[in-house]
């Protein structure tokens, strides 16, 4: 089954969400901000993209620039600053079983469906 992280008042969410209704293929939508994940979840959502638990984070999100920005935070931090505050998690996710891409460009999503 194919899941998409959401952030409705994201464009490039937003284009990502339309990209999997135009492929007509069965998905779920999961509005992180109003449904927030567990530290289960985004590790393994983390896991299955491939990258840093810091390389997921908006840097520039102002809760990002005056909490954490120039500390040394181990990926546990990292995850725990994601888990307190969603809005720092980069949007949209698209996860399809055991593979997940950050949906930007939207047509990324292509990659794994």
């Amino acid at each position: 089954m194919i899941t998409i992280y959401h952030n409705p008042r994201c464009s490039k969410s937003r284009e990502g969400l339309q990209l999997l209704e135009m492929e007509g293929k069965p998905f779920t939508t999961v509005k992180y901000l109003n449904e927030p994940l567990t530290k289960n979840e985004l590790t393994s959502i983390i896991k299955k993209l491939n990258i840093t638990p810091l390389e997921l984070v908006r840097t520039k999100e102002k809760v990002w620039t005056e909490n954490y920005k120039g500390k040394q935070l181990t990926d546990d931090e990292v995850i725990e600053a994601m888990l307190e505050h969603p809005a720092l998690i980069e949007r949209p996710i698209v996860v399809n079983g055991e593979k997940a891409v950050v949906a930007r460009p939207a047509e990324r999503i292509k990659e794994i469906i």
